[in-house]
């Protein structure tokens, strides 16, 4: 008895030792992005995705999507500590700095947090609170307290005025930063009082989510809609992946138990789907039409994984498999179905991203986000697995 009792505890432990070899992978990725900024030198343009043809898709410092390869550069830095990548990172994080001032996005905390904010983190540097305080005024000018909600969009098609989408969730970080680095509270209640009203009407019943709420002046809904899903009452997984991690950096802020219940809420319909593949990377869409041969979304298992890394640690015995399906997802982005080899994948991490298929847009390429949360989710696995 007593050696079976042993060996089950040896098998118990080999099951949840470190599966996944994170040096190894860190590594690749700095092999990849010394790759990338030799191939991309111009930092007037944003490291964004590549065309089916292979080309890059570069976009301007004002796309949403500027702050993720300085985010990624400052993780590569926090890992190493070697001075090289600490100078990659401020020269792209220096490329998105004028865009404290815009007021007309919501996204400014994908665009600064992730930039400035993680190189505040690690370097301290003054000048980069400073940004981070005038992008946090930036984006609470977009907040109308009448209707409860920080504006998404300047308009969405069919005439709607006041689009909030589901991504917004993701900014809230911002705000919860300048309120405890200001003293200055009113960032806080935005944050709250948005995610308030999201949780009250961008979800169903069954914890599914919508990705557009347009609302009337006075704050009613007026429609509720897909954009990058497949139909309106499906379920876009990379939005509710925004839902999932944007939660659980609610109650981080917070701890209201109100959020962490939510977070797990809305993590257990995304994990328990029965469209939900068994190497746990979703399709694009819970409901596309033609699953199982429909383009998977690996920017959301990447998105889903950090988020679910982070919930595990708030939610005891429950929090085992959040963490267990989590490892599974980046395992699964670590393999060769998802990670790309040294010199593929215009020197991207992660192949077969899906931006939004219902727009013919980004189909089964990379997105410099899902590289961005997948080493976020790696050097969050690690410090897990060190405690």
């Amino acid at each position: 008895m007593k050696k079976l009792t042993l060996l089950f505890a040896l098998i118990s432990t080999s099951l949840f030792a470190q599966k996944i070899d994170v040096d190894k992978q860190i590594a690749l990725a700095g092999q990849q992005y010394q790759l990338m900024l030799a191939a991309q030198p111009d930092t007037s343009t944003t490291v964004h995705s590549a065309k089916q043809d292979g080309m890059y898709r570069n976009m301007p410092p004002k796309w949403w999507c500027s702050g993720f390869f300085p985010g990624g550069l400052w993780f590569l830095y926090e890992k190493t500590k070697d001075p090289k990548w600490e100078a990659a990172a401020r020269l792209w994080t220096a490329a998105v700095k004028k865009e404290q001032f815009n007021t007309g996005t919501h996204d400014l905390g994908f665009m600064m947090y992730d930039s400035f904010g993680n190189g505040l983190r690690l370097t301290k540097d003054p000048e980069y609170k400073k940004v981070l305080i005038q992008s946090a005024k930036s984006l609470a000018t977009r907040f109308d307290p009448k209707i409860g909600l920080i504006k998404s969009w300047n308009g969405f098609k069919g005439g709607y005025q006041y689009p909030v989408i589901i991504d917004n969730m993701m900014n809230l970080e911002l705000l919860f930063w300048a309120s405890r680095e200001t003293g200055d509270p009113r960032f806080k209640e935005i944050a709250i009082i948005h995610a308030d009203n999201t949780m009250k009407n961008h979800f169903r019943p069954d914890y599914s989510s919508y990705h557009v709420i347009c609302y009337d002046v006075d704050g009613k809904v007026l429609a509720k809609k897909q954009h990058q899903g497949y139909q309106d009452e499906s379920t876009w997984t990379r939005g509710h992946a925004w839902a999932m991690y944007g939660y659980v950096e609610m109650y981080r802020n917070t701890k209201d138990k109100k959020y962490l219940d939510f977070a797990q809420k809305i993590s257990d319909f995304y994990l328990n789907h029965p469209n939900m593949p068994a190497d746990k990377i979703p399709y694009w869409d819970f409901y596309a039409p033609n699953i199982p041969t429909e383009e998977r979304d690996a920017s959301a298992g990447a998105i889903a994984a950090s988020a679910l890394l982070e919930l595990s640690t708030y939610s005891g015995e429950k929090g085992k498999r959040y963490k267990a399906d989590a490892v599974k997802m980046l395992e699964s982005l670590s393999s060769p179905a998802y990670r790309a080899a040294l010199g593929e994948n215009n020197h991207f991490l992660i192949k077969h991203c899906v931006g939004a298929k219902s727009l013919n847009s980004e189909i089964d390429v990379p997105l410099i986000y899902a590289d961005y949360y997948y080493l976020e989710g790696l050097l969050r696995y690690q410090k897990m697995a060190k405690k």
